[in-house]
């Protein structure tokens, strides 16, 4: 059976960019001092004025280290953080305007996936397929599918997840993401706690799906071999700005012969080119 549902009953432009970010920014109050009822706050940029296009079935890194604003990123694009300012279009679809339409056409992958942990997956995803409004039946059995392919043995379908390893709950919620049939998806960090075997699984699934099924993917990571396999571009992330864009030999070409991608980022994204790139701004 084929791993994905029919495409979501959305009207959208598949001609459109698929996804467009423009100046897009998210800020946070930070506790510095003050007492109980008078606290001193600071505001702190999480994602500052990130502008990027991804088009349609392509895979788009976002590499950087914890705490540089990937995650933040993911949360506003998916509509689960109002972002401060800025706009965000998904084929034609307003981020602010469109937000029921566009939450039918994405899902996103997260390492802080919830669950209820009593239960089982089989309990868990036919859960979420009725939320959905899928067909139950149709909806375990796509499922399973998945699951299989990601290496779960059936058994681990009627297991409490609390009895599972990270790497298997991670995989769970993979599942539960493409139960949809996302136009749109969003990993944050998804082969994060996972073992060598199912990472690669994982990133061949990613793969797959692209090719198969034609879903445009961002991917948030900070595992370099990961997005030199998995990504057609990538951006580098730091301090919650794009410091630097392109695909990973043009990233590597701007360190010269020889540099690794790791390279490239240690160069681009250090404190001196970051200060250059504010200095611009």
């Amino acid at each position: 059976m084929t791993l994905v549902a029919p495409e979501p009953n959305v009207t959208f432009d598949r001609n459109e960019t698929a996804i467009s970010v423009s100046n897009l920014r998210m800020t946070f109050a930070k506790r510095v001092g003050g007492t109980l009822l008078r606290p001193r706050m600071q505001t702190l940029p999480a994602v500052d004025g990130v502008s990027f296009e991804v088009n349609r079935g392509e895979i788009f890194g976002v590499l950087g280290p914890n705490g540089s604003g990937k995650s933040t990123l993911i949360r506003a694009i998916s509509t689960l953080l109002i972002p401060d300012g800025g706009q965000v279009r998904m084929f034609g679809l307003d981020l602010r305007k469109d937000e029921a339409k566009l939450r039918r056409m994405l899902n996103r992958v997260s390492v802080d996936a919830a669950f209820y942990k009593k239960l089982s997956p089989r309990e868990n995803l036919l859960y979420s397929a009725r939320l959905y409004g899928l067909n139950a039946a149709e909806a375990e059995a796509r499922a399973l599918a998945i699951l299989r392919r990601l290496g779960l043995r059936d058994k681990a379908f009627y297991e409490p997840l609390e009895e599972m390893s990270r790497g298997m709950q991670q995989k769970v919620a993979i599942a539960r993401a493409f139960l949809t049939a996302p136009i749109i998806v969003l990993l944050d960090e998804p082969t994060t706690g996972l073992d060598p075997k199912s990472r690669r699984d994982v990133q061949e699934f990613v793969l797959e799906l692209r090719d198969q099924h034609d879903a445009t993917i961002i991917l948030t990571t900070h595992d370099m071999p990961e997005a030199e396999r998995l990504c057609d571009r990538i951006a580098f992330i730091q301090g919650g700005k794009f410091v630097a864009q392109g695909t990973a030999s043009e990233l590597k070409a701007r360190i010269g012969p020889g540099a690794t991608l790791e390279d490239a980022f240690l160069e681009l994204a250090g404190d001196d080119f970051i200060k250059e790139v504010e200095e611009k701004t």
